[in-house]
């Protein structure tokens, strides 16, 4: 066998002198692609809203690495609350190599009853955090003419699924945003793409209804739900210095939705 060129998932794995933002990085996708990019030899500032308990143990369960761990709490959907997190950053770190938003929320209702308010709130997290978020770290990553962005969006902005037309419109608006915003900064050597997970297994799929999993389940040709390190590996490939000719792209774990 031919020797590779280089180590097998050098390119993944070498982190080392980069920093990374993580929205929502504290449980579920976010904590897996936290704990990859911590692994990778990363220095990882992960962001939360309300779950205290969940932040509260990511930071225990990664104490090994606190010097290279740092945990916020703010709304990413609050223009304000952002900006300040950033001017806190620039502060303190510099320069941004990698950010990824995950930040996402569900709350599924049939369009007739659905409320406003859910509406609203959905659209808000999902799609205002990311403009609120990419907009201050484009700021900074055109000062070093380099970057990754990668939002994190879902298949139920491509197939459209019942109940989710607020969470659906959300993510499609991610993957249109992302497109848009890969051709403004190209020059800048900054790279925007989606990375759409399907079902994955953690406490975000946790409250459908029994029969709606299974129905789910019998979709996916691969027959399984994915696993939140499956996806931290595409997120990790996408934000690698070797994916630098991939931008405006989404890539799609779904097991083969």
């Amino acid at each position: 066998m031919v020797a590779a060129p280089w180590p097998l998932y050098t390119f993944m794995i070498n982190y080392k002198e980069q920093t990374v933002i993580i929205t929502g990085g504290t449980r579920g996708i976010g904590r897996a692609v936290a704990e990859e990019f911590l692994i990778a030899g990363a220095t990882v500032v992960v962001t939360y809203y309300s779950d205290e308990q969940a932040a509260l143990q990511f930071k225990n369960h990664n104490a090994s690495c606190k010097k290279r761990l740092d945990v916020q709490k703010f709304d990413v959907s609050d223009y304000v609350q952002v900006e300040n997190f950033f001017k806190y950053f620039e502060e303190r770190y510099g320069t941004l190599q990698v950010l990824v938003n995950n930040s996402g929320i569900r709350r599924d209702s049939a369009l007739a009853m659905m409320k406003q308010e859910d509406w609203s709130r959905v659209i808000e997290i999902n799609l205002t955090g990311a403009f609120n978020m990419c907009k201050f770290a484009v700021l900074l990553m055109m000062a070093n003419r380099y970057g990754r962005i990668i939002n994190i969006t879902s298949p139920s902005g491509k197939h459209g699924f019942m109940g989710q037309t607020n969470y659906a419109a959300s993510k499609a608006g991610q993957v249109g945003f992302s497109r848009s915003l890969s051709k403004e900064v190209a020059t800048r050597g900054i790279t925007v793409n989606c990375l759409s997970p399907g079902f994955i297994d953690t406490g975000f799929i946790d409250d459908l209804p029994e029969k709606l999993r299974k129905s789910y389940l019998k979709d996916i040709p691969l027959n399984r739900f994915g696993r939140p390190e499956e996806v931290a590996m595409g997120v990790l490939f996408l934000a690698s210095k070797k994916a630098g000719y991939i931008t405006g792209s989404t890539l799609e774990i779904t097991g083969g939705l």
